[in-house]
């Protein structure tokens, strides 16, 4: 498999160029954050993911994690990489400066976190969730939390879960049984199991701290009696040194399609301590902070995939020689001519291409929103910059993730027969990709959130936050016949919402994985041509001529998309709901 490569050319003109980040860090009163150091902190980022943990991920899928004696040890050279990760800061880069973070913008941080997902998302894990409990620890832990927990967590001497799921309970949390039965010294003692746990115990660290839903006694019924609760693998004692072992294990490691090398467990809690996060009966909420962030980074390992799959199909392209190209040969001297002459290889690297590019744009205009939230002086701002963010979560979890399965499956395509054995490396892209579709709330669910919640619950304002968000982009295009076009797929975007904003639950309901993808087609439209108008500035001419040719293929190949998805959204929902269950067999 072709070595991975951090794309920092493109990155560079998407933070720099196109989204003038160095004007954007004014704004929000971070002057100490530069053009010079963004590029530092890419290139060191793009060195660490190239050179150490990307060419872990193949034999990591061979070797897969282990549990023995109730310990987990994960592949060989894993660990190691990890300490060396926490060593030069990379976990630390978001976390607040109180508890020795580095408080980075996340329009800094989102990139790195693209390439760490790129070169080996099993690893990228771990972290990702420690980074994640770290965000609902400081925003719902009390002092006394913080104080022992926060400091190891944000550096990463500490790594963290998020445990949800139970056998008989997935979605549907009002199905928790996990109980907490509060102690005499202030703590909870914690009686359950939980499944699919990732990084629930690891040889990485010497703690791992748990963030568990659990019902106190007392609970009233539904998602409104969950609390949250912290549950340490070891105890800390008053000193800050680990205790006694917590009542806790790992039941057994899940057998996985994907993501091999990384610990899915089973988690036993056996009256374990734990700590109560947020206040009693407000746990979803508490945990629905980790849970956001989370979302919004699988939609980057699903971003982060797809960049490898298309520098892996893109490399063998150009090297395999088969046939002659229809146009003429261009290797007139071979046998053959690489396959990347073909008009149909060329409509699978270009389809990759656009929908990566597209998904990058995305995730880093989501990032300069994260930015706002966290450090807008006006307090218009970061509500218009956290209405967006509610309402475009779900289409980069959901969308991002569906393409990532696309555009690794046409990176298998391009390999053909090779791509289907596992040394080239590009099977192991699809199936490590298929998760990223479940985890944190099926596409499924995604999508019904944002029709069923962001769009219809929704007085209008997240809705008319995003839209302006666009427009701004779109008053920046120079090209006016550009600005015009995505002018136009932007209002009809915006009227088809109000339209199935006004539709019965049960048509939402039918139409709201078609909604999340009109919507996400629609906005890539307006994200290429305002990516391909400012490139014409550039004076890299492979990004001034490839983001104008990936934009018109873009437009004239993928945008049409959205005209099925737009058709099923006026449908009513009776073709599905009226068909009798005993349809659906054969007998």
């Amino acid at each position: 498999m072709p070595q991975y490569q951090a794309p920092l050319t493109d990155m560079q003109f998407l933070l720099h160029d196109w989204l003038n980040l160095e004007s954007h860090y004014q704004n929000l009163g971070l002057q100490d954050f530069d053009q010079e150091l963004v590029n530092e902190v890419l290139s060191q980022g793009a060195k660490f993911a190239e050179q150490v943990i990307a060419p872990l991920n193949r034999e990591g899928d061979e070797q897969s994690c282990q549990l023995k004696d109730g310990k987990v040890t994960t592949p060989e050279g894993f660990a190691a990489a990890y300490h060396e990760y926490i060593a030069n800061g990379w976990n630390a880069m978001l976390g607040s400066a109180e508890y020795d973070g580095q408080d980075l913008p996340y329009s800094m941080a989102v990139p790195v976190h693209e390439m760490l997902n790129s070169a080996n998302v099993s690893w990228r894990l771990i972290s990702m969730l420690t980074e994640s409990a770290v965000l609902a620890v400081n925003k719902h832990g009390d002092k006394a939390l913080k104080n022992t927990y926060l400091k190891q967590l944000i550096s990463g001497e500490w790594t963290g879960t998020m445990c949800l799921t139970e056998p008989h309970a997935g979605t549907d949390l009002s199905l928790l049984s996990t109980k907490a039965q509060p102690l005499e010294d202030g703590s909870y003692s914690i009686s359950g199991s939980k499944i699919f746990i990732s990084g629930g115990d690891q040889d990485w660290t010497d703690n791992v701290l748990h963030l568990v839903l659990a019902r106190l006694p007392d609970a009233p019924e539904g998602v409104k009696g969950i609390s949250l609760f912290l549950v340490p693998k070891f105890l800390v004692n008053s000193d800050g040194t680990l205790g006694q072992a917590n009542t806790l294990s790992v039941g057994s490691l899940e057998k996985k399609m994907g993501i091999k090398a990384c610990p899915t467990c089973v988690m036993n809690f056996d009256q374990a301590k734990g700590f109560l996060v947020g206040a009693p009966h407000k746990g979803l909420a508490c945990m629905f902070t980790m849970m956001n962030d989370a979302r919004f980074q699988v939609g980057l390992q699903g971003l982060g995939i797809s960049e490898a799959s298309y520098q892996g199909a893109l490399a063998y392209a150009r090297e395999r020689l088969q046939s002659r190209a229809p146009q003429g040969s261009i290797n007139p001297d071979g046998k053959a001519d690489p396959i990347i002459a073909q008009p149909d290889v060329r409509k699978m690297l270009l389809t990759q291409k656009a929908l990566t590019e597209g998904c990058r744009a995305l995730s880093l205009l989501y990032a300069t929103q994260m930015d706002i939230e966290k450090n807008a002086d006006d307090d218009f701002a970061k509500h218009d910059a956290a209405s967006v963010l509610a309402f475009l979560t779900p289409i980069a979890k959901g969308f991002m993730t569906d393409v990532s399965q696309e555009v690794s499956h046409l990176g298998v395509q391009v390999y053909g027969g090779h791509g289907y054995i596992r040394e080239w490396g590009m099977e192991q892209l699809s199936r490590d990709s298929r998760i990223t579709q479940l985890y944190e709330g099926t596409n499924g669910i995604q999508a019904a959130d944002l029709i069923g919640r962001k769009l219809s619950r929704d007085d209008g304002h997240m809705l008319t936050a995003t839209l302006k968000l666009l427009q701004g982009l779109i008053s920046k295009i120079n090209n006016s016949d550009a600005a015009s076009q995505a002018a136009a797929i932007l209002d009809e975007w915006h009227k088809l919402s109000w339209q199935v904003k006004k539709q019965p639950a049960i048509d939402l309901a039918g139409a709201a994985y078609d909604y999340m993808h009109y919507s996400a087609y629609s906005i890539l439209g307006v994200l290429w041509l305002s990516m391909a108008d400012r490139a014409q500035a550039s004076d890299n001419q492979s990004i001034k001529e490839g983001k104008k040719s990936t934009c018109a293929f873009y437009l004239k190949r993928i945008l049409p998309r959205k005209e099925l998805y737009k058709t099923n959204l006026l449908n009513d929902a009776s073709d599905l709901i009226d068909v009798a269950d005993a349809l659906f067999d054969y007998q």
